[in-house]
């Protein structure tokens, strides 16, 4: 047994690992020094923890789960962007706080237009970012996008998650990973397809694994939402259950399972979707419960 399959502080991918690929998501507790409401395990620079406490929170991350480098981090803003990552990256020497971040030096093109939209818990967050390998870094905003890909060995990829389903998204032959945010509005613009597509391998060999979210009956949404997904696919009514006039469950995984398929993968390469981040309070941070509170992170990576 690998001491990640024995730690308590992360919630390891329940899928058939490709080649080398390793993936997991972080858990709220267990491993974390922030205190309430971000207790402990928080990782986002965004939701009002206190800097210092995220900075080592991250540090952490890396050193207790063997990471190969700093997680490549993203601005999420619900959109459909894809941000390649194909070198590695160095830790970053300081944190100055989630208004001045630090992004790679000539970072790599993030692939297709944003769909607008606010990270979860208000206004548009600034995630720590990372220097890059080669020179100096720039002093600007982690790159904005809800996806990131990579072929690189070493380049550890992360989407932050209080709800929204994060998606690890991998080659079965182990050649390249992705990590998607995919709240209901990128969920909705085509974030999913949008990855599939910034993937060399076809949809058709790619395996996919669902990580913690807002689950089927839990997560009540409204008519925006519902019509949103109605506007692409009528298909999507089997995914909302009616609760009270104006309103539905929605069920993220599998809106995400027909987003999938019919974007071409097996619908047996497509794993997880059994956790719900607003039950489970012990386990997961969540903005729809708690209102304030941290993110979880779900990291992907190519082992060396």
């Amino acid at each position: 047994m690998s001491a990640q399959d024995a730690e308590p502080a992360i919630l390891r991918a329940a899928w058939p690992a490709p080649p080398g690929v390793v993936a997991f998501t972080t858990l709220r507790r267990g491993a974390g020094v922030s205190a309430p409401p971000f207790d402990d395990f928080n990782l986002g620079a965004h939701c009002g923890d206190d800097p210092a406490a995220v900075a080592r929170n991250r540090a952490e991350l890396e050193r207790r789960f063997g990471l190969p480098g700093p997680p490549c981090w993203l601005r999420q803003v619900h959109g459909i962007a894809v941000q390649r990552w194909d070198r590695p990256v160095q830790s970053p020497a300081r944190f100055d706080g989630p208004g001045a971040d630090l992004a790679p030096h000539a970072p790599g093109q993030a692939a297709g237009p944003a769909a607008g939209g606010r990270p979860e818990g208000g206004a548009a967050g600034v995630e720590l970012g990372v220097f890059g390998a080669g020179g100096p870094p720039d002093r600007a905003a982690a790159p904005e996008a809800d996806a990131s890909v990579t072929a690189d060995p070493g380049t550890v990829l992360a989407v932050l998650t209080a709800d929204c389903l994060p998606v690890v998204l991998a080659a079965a032959d182990g050649s390249e990973v992705a990590a998607v945010h995919a709240g209901w509005r990128g969920l909705a613009a085509g974030v999913l397809e949008a990855t599939l597509a910034e993937l060399r391998a076809p949809a058709s060999a790619v395996r996919a694994w669902l990580g913690p979210a807002a689950g089927p009956r839990a997560y009540e949404v409204d008519a925006a939402v519902r019509d949103a997904f109605f506007a692409a696919d009528g298909r999507a009514a089997e995914a909302f259950v009616a609760t009270r006039p104006g309103h539905w469950f929605a069920d993220l995984y599998a809106l995400a399972r027909m987003r999938l398929t019919a974007a071409g993968m097996s619908s047996g390469e497509i794993h997880g979707g059994g956790e719900c981040t607003i039950t489970d309070r012990d386990r997961f941070f969540s903005h729809r419960r708690d209102g304030r509170g941290g993110r979880m992170a779900t990291v992907v990576y190519r082992e060396r």
